[in-house]
C-alpha cells in the first residue's frame, strides 16, 4: 500500500547510521580521533539483538488481531476479548507471550483510515531491510544502486503499483531474509 511506501522512504535511512561500517567514520574518541573498536560496534549490535525474538512475537500477534480484525466481512457486534483469545489461539500464541496490543488500541485503525495497520509496519520493514541489502551487496554509497533507488522508489512516489517501482529498483519482489537476518534470526 502507498503508506508502506512512504514508510520505505524515511525507514531505509536509518540502515546507514547504525552500520558498522558508516559507525567507524563518525563514532571516534573525542581526544585521539581513532575509530570505535571492532569489539565495542560487536556488542552494540548484540545488545541491539536482545529480546527481539519476544519482541517480534509480541508484535506479530498484534498484526494478525488486527488482520483478523479487519477480515471480518459483516459488520457484527463482537466480545473484543473472545475474539482476541480465538485469534491468538488460532496462531498458537504461548501463555508467556500476553497480548501488548489489545483490541482497543486499535482505535486510531478503526477511526482514521488505518486499515491493517500494524501489518504495513512490519512490511516497511521487510521493504527496507532489502532495500537496504541491495547497497550491502555492492557497497553502501554505490551512486548506481542509489540512482536507481532515487528514481525507481524515491521521485516515483505513491504514483505507480508500489511493488512493480520496487521490483525495477532491486530486480525482483522484497524477501524477507534479510529482516530476518538484522533481527539475528538468520546467520
Amino acid at each position: 500500500v502507498p503508506r508502506d511506501f512512504v514508510e520505505l522512504g524515511s525507514q531505509i535511512m536509518e540502515n546507514w547510521a547504525g552500520d558498522p561500517e558508516v559507525i567507524k567514520t563518525y563514532a571516534r574518541h573525542y581526544q585521539t580521533g581513532e575509530p570505535v573498536p571492532q569489539d565495542l560496534v560487536d556488542k552494540i549490535k548484540k545488545t541491539g539483538l536482545f529480546n527481539l525474538g519476544f519482541a517480534t512475537v509480541e508484535y506479530m500477534a498484534a498484526c494478525y488481531l488486527d488482520m483478523d480484525w479487519h477480515a471480518l466481512s459483516e459488520p457484527v457486534e463482537q466480545d473484543a476479548v473472545a475474539f482476541e483469545n480465538a485469534s491468538m489461539k488460532k496462531i498458537g500464541l504461548i501463555p508467556e507471550i500476553v497480548v501488548r496490543y489489545r483490541s482497543p488500541y486499535f482505535q486510531h485503525i478503526f477511526s482514521g483510515g488505518y486499515s491493517a495497520g500494524y501489518y504495513s509496519y512490519i512490511w516497511s520493514e521487510v521493504l527496507d531491510a532489502d532495500a537496504f541489502q541491495a547497497f550491502k551487496e555492492t557497497n553502501l554509497f554505490d551512486q548506481a544502486t542509489a540512482k536507481s533507488f532515487r528514481e525507481n522508489v524515491l521521485a516515483k512516489g505513491g504514483s505507480e503499483d508500489v511493488m512493480e517501482l520496487y521490483k525495477r529498483f532491486r530486480g525482483r519482489e522484497p524477501k524477507v531474509e534479510p529482516l530476518l537476518k538484522r533481527k539475528g534470526f538468520l546467520k
